[in-house]
């Protein structure tokens, strides 16, 4: 047979971007959606961080599932991104010193592993290690490599919690090394933050701070930076 007349082979297109990364961009429509419903509300209901907390400290004053509920909305801080600091704020005063910082923990280890897991749901195929090119490529392959230190000086610098969650989740660095830099690097602060929130006494309707504990609170915040 002439090859002339021998037709030419077929090949399969390849799928489009979309339709390879349609459940990826259906959860990122589903995100962005939250968040902005969360925002469009609370700015509307003219809700600032502040007036959250003081809502959710008559919530967990008064819920016989106030722990419960602290640690599932520390746990949704991610999705909406909502600022940690006063939460651990209102674990102290509500809770106290030492219930406080345990629920703070238990919370931060939780919302750090949820975001984690979605930054690497959507970081899945991408700066695959050894494979990467590029300067961004070259620097994920070292924070890899170095993932422990990398975490734990993101947070020692009070750089944003969430969105280092989201990295080190997108850039596929060990969760094992990932989770226990976060958690000892957040600690001082966390730690703080909740002794801030446990030296807040109420005399009535007026606010009175305990000195020795707030003392205590700036010498960790101090001690940390």
């Amino acid at each position: 047979m002439n090859p002339e007349n021998v037709p030419p082979q077929k090949t399969e297109a390849r799928p489009s971007f979309v339709r390879r990364h349609r459940r990826k961009l259906a959860a990122l429509c589903f995100w962005l959606s939250l968040l902005g419903g969360y925002q469009l509300y609370a700015w509307r209901a003219g809700l600032t961080p502040l007036e959250t907390a003081r809502r959710l400290v008559d919530f967990m004053a008064n819920s016989a599932v106030g722990e419960l509920g602290f640690v599932a909305l520390y746990t949704a801080c991610p999705l909406v991104l909502f600022p940690v600091g006063p939460l651990a704020v209102v674990a102290g005063f509500v809770f106290g010193p030492v219930k406080g910082i345990v629920l703070t923990l238990l919370g931060t280890t939780i919302s750090a592993s949820f975001a984690y897991l979605v930054g690497r749901c959507f970081g899945k195929g991408l700066f695959s290690s050894g494979e990467s090119t590029g300067i961004a490529g070259r620097y994920a392959d070292r924070m890899r490599a170095n993932g422990f230190e990398s975490v734990l000086i993101t947070r020692f610098t009070f750089l944003p919690f969430d969105l280092i969650n989201y990295l080190a989740g997108f850039l596929h660095i060990g969760w094992k090394p990932f989770i226990l830099a976060s958690t000892l690097g957040s600690l001082p602060g966390m730690v703080s933050f909740v002794l801030f929130g446990a030296s807040i006494e109420m005399l009535g309707d007026t606010p009175k701070l305990d000195p020795w504990t707030l003392l205590a609170a700036v010498v960790i915040l101090v001690g940390s930076l």
